[in-house]
């Protein structure tokens, strides 16, 4: 096994918002609290004590006993849950989506991210506990971005019908995803164990949550991953003054407003806020609040309230309230004794657009961590890319670029036409300045012959680039099988390819490895060979 490292910068896959944050730009400072440094949690640990109390504790750990009965866990685990109650111990967060059998690669990455601060941090401050924990993100409604995940090429999808909270979705039609999944698998000792997992978790179970729960368990439990479903009543007792604060002042419209105004001078906006952020949830439906001529409405139905009467329903029944993507980072740190938060590039994009909206309402803003990623070659993969002279900048560039760049290089004719280039701007230069002192007139005629000119010479270029493809076109086609080996789709590994993959070839030993060597407070791109 070896390991080498790329900045994020130069994977060419990463927002300038991420970049500049992992360089601490200073115009970012404003957007977030702490940076991930082991030194910063002191402040972090300090601040959260503040603010988290015993009845917060003591509700959390009876409602995480209550969602783990049915679940065998370990006693590493049970010993984090139970470590919750005392007032030293606290969490790393991640969340994910219930993606069919875990999704894209991504997922193991953030929770092994997750599992790997808590270690460092205990090694640091030795004095208090660190819980990795889970967020299903059970409330989500977006059945389309879960129901499937690739495997050796191919789509494997859980076609149904979906409304209202994703967590508690049935899981009817998933034995014929099986049989279909199960003939991909082949027969060797790891196909049976993916096999077995996916029917364990995914036939003995009612609901997507509790087969969600069940995989994570199995995947993680040996490292006392903590696993949560906030879609819970009582959780969301507590979170019942922010709830009512969102109706009745809209806060987090206003704040989130405020903030993008400034975030949006330099970047992009990941969000927008709503005038309520929060939608109605009960059985096939979730829906968000209006506000509109003195009564909340739920959108597209016929539920309404006066002010009195939302309030009261709020109070008996908190659990039919469910914060969207503005309001759930607030509902994690009200309900958790959370210090940091691991997330990709678009999930931090939308954080940066909280911190002024926590400052609000008097909650502590976590640290914000880009999760691991990673790139995974086989040995073989390895030895072809070392034996082509492909470099991890070059496997990283777009398709076009990679396919230009090894061609101009194995060339055996120089397809560079930047000294012409040069050269032909230096003639230009000189006519530029002969018609400032004949007659100006000529200058647009100069500068459209320029154009034409170094137009015309961009054409050559290509056509001589485009005829040496075809000359190399072995090497071109060899070179291009193996970045798409690595690259499926001409995307990220990590983003496309399903762990069952890596795990037919590397079985029990990929999470380990993964948990070896991935180091959540390196901020770089790290390239695995196994």
């Amino acid at each position: 096994m070896s390991s080498e490292r790329l900045s994020f910068k130069k994977t060419g896959y990463f927002s300038s918002l991420i970049c500049d944050y992992l360089e601490e730009k200073s115009e970012l400072k404003p957007f977030y609290h702490d940076f991930p440094n082991l030194e910063n949690f002191k402040s972090q640990i300090k601040e959260k004590s503040l603010s988290f109390d015993e009845p917060s504790r003591a509700v959390l750990v009876d409602r995480l006993k209550q969602q783990y009965k049915a679940i065998d866990t370990s006693g590493l685990t049970r010993q984090n849950i139970d470590a919750l109650k005392q007032e030293n111990t606290f969490t790393i967060t991640t969340g994910h989506q219930l993606n069919l059998f875990t999704g894209p690669l991504y997922f193991l990455y953030k929770i092994v991210s997750t599992i790997n601060l808590s270690k460092a941090l205990k090694e640091t401050y030795p004095s208090y506990n660190f819980v990795p924990v889970y967020w299903m993100a059970t409330e989500d409604h977006d059945f389309d971005e879960i129901n499937y995940f690739n495997f050796k090429g191919k789509k494997v999808q859980w076609n149904r019908a979906s409304q209202g909270a994703v967590g508690e979705l049935s899981l009817e039609g998933l034995e014929a995803v099986f049989n279909l999944y199960s003939k991909e698998l082949g027969v060797s000792e790891n196909a049976n164990y993916l096999r077995d997992l996916f029917r364990s978790a995914y036939l003995n179970h009612t609901n997507l949550a509790d087969a969600t729960r069940y995989l994570a368990n199995i995947l993680f439990k040996a490292y006392g991953l903590v696993i949560i479903d906030a879609n819970d009543a009582g959780l969301k007792k507590r979170f019942v003054p922010f709830i009512e604060e969102e109706l009745l002042y809209q806060k987090s419209y206003n704040s989130v407003l405020e903030t993008n105004k400034d975030l949006s001078k330099a970047y992009g906006i990941q969000v927008n806020p709503r005038e309520i952020n929060l939608f109605y949830l009960k059985e096939n439906l979730r829906e968000r609040i209006l506000f509109e001529d003195d009564i909340f409405k739920v959108n597209n139905t016929n539920i309404s309230w006066s002010k009195s009467e939302i309030l009261k329903h709020l109070h008996e029944a908190p659990e039919r309230f469910s914060p969207n993507v503005i309001m759930r980072p607030l509902y994690q740190e009200v309900i958790l004794p959370n210090l940091c938060y691991i997330g990709g590039g678009g999930e931090l994009a939308y954080w940066f657009q909280l911190k002024q909206f926590f400052n609000t309402v008097n909650v502590p803003f976590p640290v914000l961590l880009l999760r691991n990623s990673v790139l995974i070659k086989t040995k073989q993969q390895a030895d072809k890319l070392k034996r082509l002279n492909i470099s991890n900048e070059d496997i990283f560039l777009k398709r076009d670029a990679f396919i230009n760049r090894k061609v101009r290089e194995i060339s055996n004719i120089n397809i560079d036409f930047s000294p012409q280039r040069e050269h032909l701007e230096a003639q230009f230069k000189a006519l530029f300045k002969l018609a400032e002192q004949t007659d100006k007139s000529f200058l647009g005629a100069v500068k459209a012959q320029e154009a034409k000119q170094l137009k015309g010479l961009g054409n050559l270029e290509q056509r001589l680039l485009k005829a040496q493809k075809k000359t190399l076109a072995d090497q071109v086609s060899r070179m291009t099988e193996l970045q798409e080996q690595l690259f499926p789709g001409q995307s990220l590994q990590e983003r496309h390819t399903n762990f069952s993959e890596l795990y037919l070839e590397y079985g029990e030993q990929l999470i380990p490895n993964l948990i070896k060597n991935l180091d959540p407070l390196n901020s770089e791109f790290l390239i695995l060979t196994l």
